[in-house]
């Protein structure tokens, strides 16, 4: 309880220092006519880029991650290529992998710390939607985080939420209350 209590207070005081170093950002959204209905008010307004990316789904056989390597346009800055990480994972594989995350999910808002702590927080179709049992849950969880830090090389570690809340679990099957680096997968 203590715990959850303390992620609690460290992910307000995370978007808190977050929407401080970035007060304009919904005027250039609704500027650029980004805004509207589950849109993130952290948009990044960088350009569009062509990168390489290396995604991870489940196995057909359901009992391992493997790596999917795709070459997509992103827009630059971190959020903008977490969420193309993240839209990418839930278009699916191309070559074999099973998706498990959702249709509908995205990413609401992301803060890296200095200790290369990323706090990511989804949409609630990452929880709502998620159909699956044990495995699928641990797969689903093990795909977005190895992903995340393959990919973002100043992460360490990355903690879960959905809709500024801590996200405990997707299905009740695994505990998502802590942060998650690469020896966990």
């Amino acid at each position: 309880m203590r715990t959850r209590a303390l992620w609690i207070v460290a992910a307000t005081i995370a978007v808190l220092a977050w929407a401080l170093a970035h007060p304009h950002r919904g005027d250039e959204q609704a500027a650029s006519g980004e805004g509207g209905p589950g849109a993130s008010a952290a948009r990044d307004t960088g350009r569009a880029e062509t990168v390489s990316l290396r995604l991870f789904y489940a196995s057909p056989g359901g009992d391992s991650l493997i790596g999917e390597t795709r070459a997509t346009t992103i827009r630059t800055g971190l959020h903008g290529r977490v969420e193309g990480l993240v839209r990418e994972l839930v278009r699916g594989a191309r070559r074999g992998g099973v998706p498990l995350l959702p249709p509908g999910t995205a990413v609401r808002h992301v803060y890296l710390d200095h200790r290369g702590l990323m706090t990511l927080d989804l949409t609630p179709a990452i929880r709502d939607r998620f159909h699956g049992g044990s495995t699928a849950e641990y797969f689903a969880v093990a795909s977005l985080v190895r992903t995340l830090l393959v990919n973002v090389p100043e992460a360490r570690s990355v903690r879960l939420a959905c809709a500024g809340e801590p996200l405990e679990t997707l299905g009740g099957h695994f505990a998502c209350d802590r942060p998650f680096d690469l020896t966990d997968f």
